[in-house]
């Protein structure tokens, strides 16, 4: 099982952060020891001052696939979910600033909390809320008709690069509002009003 990761696929996000909108996906990936499974508290890991929430829709494949048709795409999977991307926004910004990959910002133990899945025939991707509470505030509201680059053109250019297996989750990008966490936070994730997610921040 891998965590693929989609950046910038929200244009308000990418603004936020000043960066530049992209042509295409912008993929990086997390190691499977990034998981935190569902009802798993997050401790703040010690090298970090400035730890960010980052609410994504999460799509789980459920077959194999190489140089997938975005027409096809929807064959290769059956669940959504939500997780979140957490990064040590410090760290990331010296990466930024010298040029270097972003992976231990990104990629470290309990990153990628992953909450429950449902049926992705609950679910209209193309206008689908996602929403994510700190502490009982809405904090990141978004829309999937807002990606830059829907669920199956991910899975299509995603797979161009990395064949994917059966249990990969494709974590798809996080719309604007992104923020810190600290210890004691309770983080709420709604997808249309459901809530599918809950972390404890350490």
């Amino acid at each position: 099982m891998k965590i693929i990761c989609i950046g910038r696929n929200y244009a308000d996000h990418a603004k936020e952060l000043n960066n530049p909108i992209p042509d295409e996906p912008v993929i990086f990936m997390k190691p499977d020891t990034a998981l935190l499974p569902e009802g798993k508290p997050f401790f703040i890991p010690e090298f970090t001052q400035d730890v960010h929430h980052e609410l994504e829709l999460v799509i789980r494949i459920n077959r194999v696939g190489k140089y997938i048709e975005p027409k096809f795409a929807h064959k290769y999977y059956a669940e959504l979910g939500l997780g979140i991307d957490f990064t040590a926004r410090d760290l990331q910004q010296d990466c930024k600033i010298n040029g270097l990959p972003w992976e231990k910002a990104k990629a470290f133990d309990g990153s990628a909390p992953i909450g429950s899945f449902v049926n992705k025939e609950e679910v209209d991707l193309t206008n689908a809320t996602l929403k994510l509470e700190k502490n009982g505030e809405v904090v990141q509201e978004g829309n999937t008709k807002d990606m830059l680059f829907p669920v199956d053109e991910i899975i299509a250019q995603v797979s161009k690069y990395v064949t994917l297996k059966v249990g990969d989750l494709i974590y798809t990008g996080t719309p604007a509002g992104v923020g810190p966490v600290k210890p004691g936070d309770e983080l709420t994730g709604y997808l249309n009003n459901q809530v599918l997610l809950r972390v404890s921040v350490k």
